[in-house]
Formats: C-alpha cells, structure tokens, sequence
C-alpha cells in the first residue's frame, strides 16, 4: 500500500507517493472498510442473454423499472432482470447486502434512488453504500440538449466525471463533544488520480479538448488543494488535452451564463452532485438524462440527478426519459448496440420530432403516453432476438 504524504506550499499540496511502504497510523485507523477492493466476478452472460440486478428504489423507481420491462419485452432485448428490493425503513443492512451480492454476481445492475429513511448512526445510506462497496470510484453523467424542449441554453454538450467513494460522502462523523459534530471529507492520492486519469482518458477518446477541475482550493487548500494538485500532475500525461481549472463557486455561476464554455468536468463528490443538477436543470431537468457509475469491476445504471421523485409517484407524469437513457447506457455496455440504437433512436425521435412530452418538460402527456410513443416506433424496426448459437 502507499504511503501518503504531502508538502504543503503557499498555494497548493504537493503529493509525494512512496510505493512499497507500510500504511500509516492515520490509514490503518481510519480507513472506512466500506472502500475495501472488491474481487473480479465476471459479468453473467449466458447463451447469448445478460442476467442484470434490478434496484427499483423508492418514490417513481418502481414505475419507471416497469416502463423499462415494457420497452425490453417489446424489443426483444436479451437481457433478464433480477428483482433486488431494498427496505427504505428498514432498521438493518440484509437487504443491502443482498442487493451487492446479487450485483457482484451479475456484474451490471440498473438501479433508481434507493431511500434510507432510518436516522439511526449505525443505518449507512444505501446509494453511498452500494458505491463504496463495489468501488464504483467514477460517476459519469453527459448532459447534451434535445433540440424540442424549451430550455435556458441550447447545443449544450458537457460530460461531467465525478468522484464517486470519498470527499464530502465518506460517511465518517462523530459528536466530539455535545453540540459539536466532525465530518471529515476524505481525498486521496490513488482516487483523486485515477478520477483525473478517468475524465483525460475520456476526453481523448471521444474527440473531447478540455478538461476543467472544479474545486475550493482557495479554502479548503489541504482536502480541494490535493484534488487540484493531482489533477495537474496527471494532466502533464495528456499535452493534447486542455487543461485548466474553476472554483465551484464561480463554477456554478458559469454554468448559468455560459455553459458552452465546458467539455469534460473533473469534479469533487458534492461539487459533481452540485454542478450536475445545475447543469441537467438548465437544459431540461431531472427527467432526461442518465448517469454512469464504473469501478474496475462493476458497473451500476441510473437516473443522472439521483431524485426519488416522491412526490409523483403513482400519479402517471414522472418522466421516463432518464431511466430509460440509462438503460440504453447499459445496453451499450454490455455491448447489445443495435438494440441501444433502435431504443435510443426511438426515444430522440419522441422527443425531438413528436414533441411527447411530460408535465416537467412543459408538455401535457402522461408517462404511459412516452412509453407507448416510443413503442411505436420501436415497431417500425426489426428488434427481435437471434441467439448467437
């Protein structure tokens, strides 16, 4: 394991990594054994068919894992489904673990936001859990404009690559003395490096020139300084790759007022949740787009913007746009792309020429009403199952 230690200068934390050593005191008390390494399972694949962990969630989770069902079925996808229901007030972790096992065995799960309604300290969140558990280490949301809905700026294209197991989430907080709470953020060396790595890698490969790293180094110089000075370190490896950075701040406020200015997003836990409803609430909302999480080993589909939508549910107008857009990433994933084109050509063209669109997009229909229009025109393509053998 590496020994991690820092010079701290005038302005920023310069990492100094020495391999081979022992772990600190600090590690070896303080490391959250929720971010253990997980084993290499592979992704189940059997005669020709993907088996996926369903995590249907709380609020408009289970209808929208329903619509998904309905699209598939109708299409003809070679993918099955195991059902994982996780308890939101339950007073224990069975379910949870459960709901890992079932991913580590499948490999690949489509998940809504699961609840974790019980306040008591030893109760983790389940969405975090689920996260560090399988060391899902990145969060990849691409946010890009559907030319038919009405929105504060159009042509918008930025992926943002989000942290995903430490910083402002690593769940680690305790009453010093009465009325005095401690919650530490934790940066790292190795996450911080590979996230950067992970976002440059991203930008090269899909004809992407810039990379911004958001953070509050000014503030937070020893936690934020490190994130910006890995960042840094790893953008020397990457001369055709813009790099530069921004206060989340005044992050935020560009965002609003010209959005067009970013590419690639590397960015904090809270700062990519933050920076993330931002960015989707410009361009249309929560209902549209979908969010990727990848670790070495697994890989778990979702909503981008993480809501539970509790306040819709059961009322037939939540927006089935972002879970289904999920689902297309996992096809593509799992490497079914034909099926993920017909399925996400279909949703484009409701959208974009058919103009079907839910309350939250300022339309009238319903969500059935979505589904059905993109049944149809599903319909007009050949989607039905060959098996290879």
């Amino acid at each position: 394991m590496a020994l991690r230690l820092f010079r701290l200068g005038q302005d920023v934390v310069t990492p100094i990594i020495k391999r081979g050593c022992a772990a600190s005191a600090f590690e070896l008390q303080h490391k959250n054994p929720l971010q253990r390494k997980v084993e290499k399972i592979p992704k189940a694949h059997y005669g020709g068919r993907h088996t996926v962990t369903m995590l249907p969630g709380g609020g408009i989770g289970p209808e929208l894992m329903n619509y998904v069902k309905e699209v598939f079925r109708f299409a003809g996808v070679p993918v099955d489904f195991e059902m994982v229901d996780i308890d939101p007030a339950s007073e224990g972790n069975d379910d949870l673990d459960y709901a890992i096992t079932s991913i580590k065995r499948n490999g690949v799960a489509l998940k809504g936001n699961i609840e974790t309604k019980s306040e008591a300290t030893g109760i983790i969140s389940r969405n975090v859990a689920l996260r560090n558990e399988l060391d899902l280490y990145v969060n990849v949301l691409h946010c890009k404009s559907y030319n038919a809905i009405p929105a504060h700026h159009h042509n918008v294209d930025v992926v943002i690559i989000r942290q995903n197991t430490e910083g402002e989430y690593a769940m680690l907080e305790h009453e010093s003395v009465r009325g005095v709470v401690e919650s530490m953020k934790v940066v790292t060396v190795e996450n911080a490096a590979r996230v950067a790595r992970y976002a440059f890698e991203f930008a090269r490969n899909n004809n992407r020139k810039k990379v911004t790293t958001i953070h509050k180094a000014n503030i937070m110089k020893l936690a934020d300084g490190l994130f910006l000075s890995v960042a840094r370190e790893v953008a020397k490896d990457y001369p055709d790759i813009q790099h530069n950075d921004m206060i989340i701040d005044n992050c935020c406020m560009q965002l609003v007022s010209n959005p067009h200015q970013f590419d690639v997003m590397n960015t904090t836990n809270l700062y990519g949740s933050i920076t993330s409803n931002v960015l989707c609430g410009l361009v249309g909302g929560a209902g549209l787009f979908s969010g990727r999480n990848y670790g070495d080993h697994f890989a778990v589909f979702e909503p981008g913007t993480r809501n539970t939508g509790t306040a819709i549910a059961g009322k037939n107008i939540a927006n089935p746009i972002a879970m289904l857009n999920a689902a297309v990433d996992m096809l593509y994933h799992l490497g079914h792309n034909y099926h993920a084109d017909c399925i996400s050509d279909a949703i484009t063209k409701t959208i974009n020429v058919d103009g079907v669109h839910t309350p939250d997009l300022g339309g009238q229909n319903t969500s059935t009403e979505v589904v059905q229009n993109v049944l149809q025109h599903l319909a007009e393509k050949r989607t039905y199952w060959q098996p290879a053998w």
